[in-house]
Parts: structure tokens; sequence; C-alpha cells
């Protein structure tokens, strides 16, 4: 099932649900009961809580959407090392290079054809992804410059291989969910008792009110899939993609 799906009647499910708790307590209701008479407490307790919950919301957007770009930003500093061990390696004899550079794509390739699709179904980086980098990593390390101009470009090259590890190790780090199971539950209950409050304020069933409790119900659902989307950085709609890595190898065969 589409998220986009998921979202759609997750959110006409919350709107469903005080509509109908709505109709049912007004049917409950004593036929005396005066919806002007909300005590003043109870109104104030509920705009407590909505605010409240609306910063906790807020706090958990900018969480998730910071580890996102995090995420983002680990596959273009690795795709980037990667480019630049390509590039730098030019001053070597023709088959040192290419050898270095046949490695390189091999390991890219793998990365946004095979090591991908992990990634978004099992939130996980493999084994194999790991041995072609130190593939990389040994031919770049075990040639021994012959001249000076070599000498210069030796060092640099071993700065980019560990960027492009680290940044690697960064990747896998980043494949799972960052939002812990107890503010998972922090927000499912508050939810409820957001919307819960709602009702301690007796509305009606006048079409404006159930209109604005509706959305507003609806906008809680939707900040809740959001986070949730946002959460695990590759294997959901709104997830990072190996773009970089395209970019800079355009020669890898699709």
């Amino acid at each position: 099932m589409s998220d986009w799906l998921v979202l759609v009647l997750g959110m006409l499910g919350a709107c469903a649900v005080v509509v109908a708790v709505t109709f049912l307590r007004h049917k409950r209701a004593p036929e005396d009961e005066d919806p002007n008479e909300t005590p003043d407490v109870i109104e104030y307790m509920t705009m407590w809580i909505g605010v409240v919950y609306a910063i906790v919301l807020g706090l958990a957007i900018a969480g998730v959407w910071e580890a996102r770009s995090s995420a983002q930003d680990y596959v273009q500093s690795e795709a980037q090392a990667l480019h630049e061990i390509s590039e730098r390696v030019r001053v070597y004899p023709p088959d040192v290079r290419d050898h270095i550079r046949a490695d390189v794509n091999a390991y890219v390739s793998y990365v946004v054809h095979t090591e991908w699709s992990t990634m978004t179904r099992h939130e996980r980086v493999t084994d194999r992804g790991a041995t072609l980098l130190q593939k990389v990593r040994q031919d770049v390390t075990d040639y021994r410059p012959k001249n000076d101009f070599e000498a210069q470009a030796y060092q640099p090259l071993l700065d980019q291989m560990t960027a492009a590890d680290q940044a690697r190790n960064e990747r896998a780090d980043s494949t799972g969910a960052t939002m812990p199971t107890v503010v998972w539950w922090g927000l499912l209950i508050g939810a409820v008792i957001t919307v819960g409050m709602v009702f301690a304020l007796q509305i009606r069933r006048t079409r404006r009110e159930l209109v604005l409790a509706g959305l507003f119900s609806a906008t809680i659902a939707f900040m809740l899939f959001l986070i949730w989307d946002l959460d695990a950085p590759y294997s959901r709609g709104i997830a990072v993609t190996a773009e970089p890595f395209w970019n800079l190898f355009p020669g890898i065969k699709g």
C-alpha cells in the first residue's frame, strides 16, 4: 500500500472518529447540558496541552528532518570522495590508474544497483559493499609512488579514501529509524489526549465545529505521518536518493 494512501486513510479516519464521537456524545448528553458552561480551567488546560503538544511535534519533525538531511550529506560526501579518487589517480601510470578507476566504478555500481535496495528494504548495508570498498583502499594504499609528482598526489588520495570510508560508516549508521520507541509512545498518547480535550469543551454538532474538530485531528494525523515518513531516511516516501553517485559517475549503467 502506498505511503500517501496510508496518509489519506489516516486523516480521513481521524476525522471520522472525531465526528462519530461527537455525535455519540451529543446523543447521550443530558437534555439540560449547556455547552456554554464549560469551566474556565478546562479551556485553560486544553490550550496549555495543545501548545505543549505542538512544541513537541515541532521538535520531533525538526529532529527527523535533520537526520534525513545528514543522511543525504553522507551520501554526497561518499560520492564526492570516490569521485576525487577517480580523478586524482590520473597522475599514476595508465595500468594503475585504470585498475583503481575500475574498482571505484565497480563499488559505485554495486551501491546504486544492489546495496541501495537492501538499505530500502532491510535498513542496512551489505558486507559485499564493504569488501568492494576495501579493495579500493588496498589499490590506493599499496601503490608506491615512482616520482615526486606521484608522491604529491599520494597523501591526498589517502585522505579521500579515509573520507569515503567514514562517509560509508555514517551512511550505515543512519539506515535505521532515528526516533526512539518511547518518543513514539509519547507522540501517540499526546495525540489522543490533545484530541480528547476537544470533547471536554463540549463541542456541538454544528457544521462549523465539526469541520474545525475534523481539521484539527487530521492535522495531527498528518504531522505524525510526516514524522514517521522521515524517520527512516532511506526506506520510506521522502527518502534519501543515490543521485550524488549518478551525477558524479554518469558512466555507471542503469
